[in-house]
């Protein structure tokens, strides 16, 4: 049953409307002039109302206005004796439902409200999800903006007004067109989310303010998708943790050397390198063997230095087949090749006022080492498929794990580009040669897995510790970590004992050619363990019992465990 105000001042009118929406179940509210509707309007929160259009002094418009003003749904419906009126037609264009015509025809009277009355039913349910949906952004801390597929901003919450700099006034503009912190890398990372509808997650960025203190943000992207799951744009996610950081800087577990742990002497000359080179400048090269740290190093030359406000952009290039190494770095724009189906900003651009990280630099081909010299001479690149150039500012951090100078001889890297890669070079240390370093390591890493996989384990025992310092550590500080993992995952206890170790430290515990005491039964129920830590991911588990997956294979049938795996 629905609540119908009907103003006029004819008894017959009255009469009539509450006869016919009467027989249909309705309750009928009368008022014969202008301010009697008011307060009916007022009192009884009519659902629909039918006006006359001529009210004595007023008119049925300023019915219409008072409802509008009052921001209430109820669809207004005007009467007329006089069809062609223009007051009539000027009413619907200001808003009014529709108009019928006197003397009232009870089946077209009954079609209008019926049609008004679930118009209404629409408005409300829009206006629900419209009040709930602004409750949940209104309560979320994190600054949340929505843009369509040209970056149009569709929405924004109170945090992204108080986090971006934003303003409701913004909503409607393009998301390059308005100031934002460290602009460039949330362009970036919402472009790529349109291009590839997948999820990005870049980390944290620091922002410095003039007169403030820097703002640290983490950011997401993920893809706004409708019923089908067709991309209809993105979702752009702001987390202030400037105060986590702060409290991350007083416990020490983001300062200094962002994690780099030693105190031996090899490592402070490390650290000293590190501080005189964090201000300036020039292109660093960190060389070193594979595990040694040198993003770890890279990390630190950025967060310490005058760049640190800025991103900082990481790069395997190893990873990357030639095309695809040269999109990455300098972008593409639609066509250039197969599969590029958009303009894509490459991580040099998304580097810009910061520091760009490329990793396994001894792997890029002539051609990118090529483009890669340009930029580190002139500051500029192309993006592949287009001929004009595109200025950046950016530090280079180049990392290898290879003998660079070798593949100068052999022909396989430029003399050029390693002398502008090496303006200063960093040697990492291999652990071997900082022994020191490996119990502050172990303690180190302790903390951090007793962390990640909530346990309480005290300590290792003084074989594990034996050990670890005899041991050659061929993957360095790299497979030191994946070691403890190893242990911790099979240790039941809370402390690490030799068996709980992977099988080459076992190995140099024992000797190579002793026997060995851990026996098949053992062995399969390490396997079931790892498993079951890892929900079944056999690339992961293989990883933390120290051997490769295609071993893991094959002692999984040959201990018949293939269908006790979970998946």
């Amino acid at each position: 049953m629905a609540r119908i105000l009907v103003v006029d001042d004819e008894e017959s009118i009255l009469y009539t409307f509450d006869s016919f929406l009467s027989d249909e179940g309705h309750e009928v509210v009368a008022a014969r002039d202008y301010e009697e509707a008011l307060r009916r309007i007022a009192d009884a929160d009519p659902d629909v109302v039918f006006s006359d259009i001529i009210l004595g002094g007023k008119t049925g418009i300023d019915i219409l206005r008072a409802v509008k003003e009052r921001g209430l749904t109820s669809p207004v419906v005007m009467m007329t004796g006089y069809p062609i009126l223009d007051t009539a037609t000027e009413a619907v264009r200001l808003g009014a439902f529709d108009y019928v015509t006197k003397p009232v025809v009870q089946g077209v009277l009954l079609r209008i409200a019926n049609m008004a009355l679930q118009h209404k039913r629409v408005l409300d349910e829009r206006e629900w999800y419209r009040s709930h949906l602004e409750a949940i952004f209104g309560s979320i801390e994190d600054a949340i903006i929505t843009v369509d597929r040209e970056m149009t901003i569709l929405e924004l919450n109170d945090a992204a007004t108080q986090l971006c700099g934003l303003a409701r006034g913004d909503i409607g503009k393009k998301l390059r067109d308005v100031d934002l912190p460290s602009k460039e890398w949330i362009l970036g990372a919402v472009g790529e989310t349109l291009e590839r509808t997948q999820a990005v997650r870049p980390g944290r960025l620091e922002h410095r303010r003039a007169g403030m203190p820097t703002l640290v943000m983490s950011l997401s992207t993920v893809p706004l998708l409708d019923r089908t799951g067709r991309s209809m744009g993105a979702v752009l996610v702001a987390r202030d943790e400037t105060r986590l950081a702060g409290l991350e800087r007083e416990l020490g577990e983001k300062t200094g050397m962002r994690g780099i742990v030693g105190k031996s002497e090899a490592m402070r000359r490390v650290y000293s390198l590190i501080e005189s080179l964090a201000d300036v400048e020039t292109t660093v090269l960190i060389t070193g063997e594979s595990g040694t740290g040198k993003e770890l190093v890279a990390e630190a030359l950025h967060h310490q230095g005058v760049r640190s406000a800025g991103p900082l952009v990481k790069v395997h290039c190893s990873a990357l087949s030639e095309t695809l190494l040269e999109s990455e770095l300098f972008g593409h724009v639609k066509g250039a090749f197969t599969g590029a189906v958009g303009d894509r900003i490459g991580r040099f651009q998304r580097a810009d006022g910061g520091t760009i990280f490329l990793d396994e630099i001894g792997g890029i081909s002539p051609r990118v080492q090529s483009s890669l010299l340009r930029v580190l001479q002139e500051k500029e690149f192309e993006r592949v498929g287009e001929s004009r150039p595109t200025r950046v500012d950016v530090r280079v951090i180049a990392a290898t794990n290879k003998d660079l100078k070798e593949k100068i001889a052999r022909g396989q890297f430029r003399e050029d580009l390693y002398y502008r890669l090496a303006v200063f070079n960093v040697p990492l240390p291999p652990l071997r040669e900082r022994r020191d370093d490996i119990l502050p390591l172990l303690e180190h890493f302790l903390g951090t897995f007793n962390r990640k996989l909530s346990r309480s384990v005290r300590g290792v025992s003084s074989d594990v510790e034996r050990v670890f310092m005899e041991y050659p550590w061929p993957g360095n500080v790299r497979e030191l970590e994946h070691a403890l993992e190893h242990a911790f995952i099979l240790c039941p206890g809370d402390t690490l004992c030799v068996d709980h170790l992977p099988s080459e430290l076992q190995d140099c515990f024992r000797g190579t050619s002793g026997p060995r005491k851990t026996t098949e039964e053992d062995e399969a129920s390490a396997i079931r363990e790892a498993l079951r830590k890892t929900a079944g991911n056999k690339a992961r588990a293989a990883r933390l019992l120290g051997i490769d997956r295609k071993t893991l294979y094959r002692k999984l049938a040959r201990y018949n465990l293939i269908e006790d795996s979970p998946e």
